[in-house]
């Protein structure tokens, strides 16, 4: 952002110096001396100089306070006005009057501003009434999406249960890569890409957020994460994906990234011995007699003497609960067939 302001300051001081010259040769007569070239040069290089500079002292400078200068100027003005037309300097001379004027207009134009500059949202009421400012400065939290998020679609789930609030940006290159995996050959890319524009379709149907397309890209990037990094590092945007390495590569580099697996990790219940649960036998274990079951957030139940209840919901009492490499493992004992 910065490199790129100073580009600009620099072309512009080069049309300012150009413009310069040619003013030289354009108008001669306006500039006296021998070398007019070189004395237009100088004026339009000074002339950009003089602006730049001004630019950088007026960087911190907001919209809002040139707005409540801007007020205060005029304010300042509409009182200086009213007092020289008031009558009180009539019989001074007009070079006394002049100065008269001139020092009003200075001094309520300088406390215009610099009360205008101290006063709050709420004194604006009193001269204009029955407008309120709204405070604007606070900037909206812009959520940027990978691929693997957009397909996993348990964001859009977050989105409509408010708890993702902000302006959702999908960026045209993720986009692409879904309509790539929908048009692929393998069918579980296919798949996988048609799940994708699919919750995309369901997240911007959504009304809770703005969801936006965003066109940025970065050609000499040709990696789809590096361009995702350098995008949410941009835009301070917060980077949702399930892609650990992707994940860490980003932290790395200052990004803020949610892990939605390690967001669903985190929220996982805690299961205690004695629980009993109420699941769905779905496959045949590993051991003799052993059926297997899942909870809703995907972990894997093991159920002693439940091979006789595959294909049907039974209650399970909790035995223990394991930690493995891959995650949570909890081995129950079948209790009676429910349904």
């Amino acid at each position: 952002m910065i490199g790129s302001l100073w580009a600009i300051r620099v072309l512009f001081l080069a049309l300012c110096t150009v413009g310069g010259f040619a003013l030289s040769e354009l108008r001669p007569d306006l500039i006296s001396g021998g070398n007019a070239a070189l004395v237009g040069v100088a004026i339009g290089f000074g002339f950009g100089g003089l602006l730049i500079a001004l630019d950088e002292m007026l960087k911190g400078f907001s919209l809002r306070a040139f707005s409540a200068t801007t007020l205060g100027l005029l304010l300042g003005i509409a009182v200086a006005k009213l007092i020289d037309g008031s009558g009180l300097f009539d019989g001074v001379s007009d070079d006394t009057r002049w100065l008269v004027r001139l020092g009003l207009f200075l001094a309520f134009s300088y406390i215009g501003m610099v009360l205008a500059m101290r006063s709050n949202k709420e004194d604006f009421s009193l001269i204009i009434p029955y407008v309120r400012f709204a405070r604007r400065d606070k900037a909206d939290t812009l959520i940027l999406l990978d691929t693997s998020a957009v397909i996993d679609g348990r964001i859009a789930q977050l989105i409509l249960a408010s708890f993702v609030e902000g302006t959702i940006l999908i960026p045209r290159f993720v986009l692409k890569e879904l309509q790539q995996l929908s048009d692929s050959q393998d069918a579980m890319k296919r798949e996988r890409g048609r799940r994708g524009l699919d919750m995309l379709n369901s997240i911007q149907q959504n009304p809770k957020n703005e969801v936006t397309i965003h066109d940025g890209d970065f050609p000499d990037e040709k990696d789809v994460d590096a361009k995702l990094i350098r995008l949410s590092r941009n835009l301070g945007a917060k980077l949702f994906t399930n892609d650990h390495n992707l994940g860490k590569v980003a932290a790395l580099q200052g990004v803020s990234c949610v892990n939605l697996h390690e967001l669903s990790r985190v929220l996982k219940p805690v299961l205690f011995a004695g629980e009993i649960l109420t699941l769905k036998i779905v496959r045949e274990g590993k051991d003799k007699g052993q059926g297997v079951a899942y909870m809703p957030d995907g972990t894997m139940v093991v159920v002693n003497n439940g091979l006789a209840y595959v294909g049907h919901q039974i209650e399970v009492e909790v035995q223990n609960v394991v930690q493995t490499g891959a995650g949570v493992m909890v081995f129950s004992e079948a209790r009676q067939k429910t349904n």
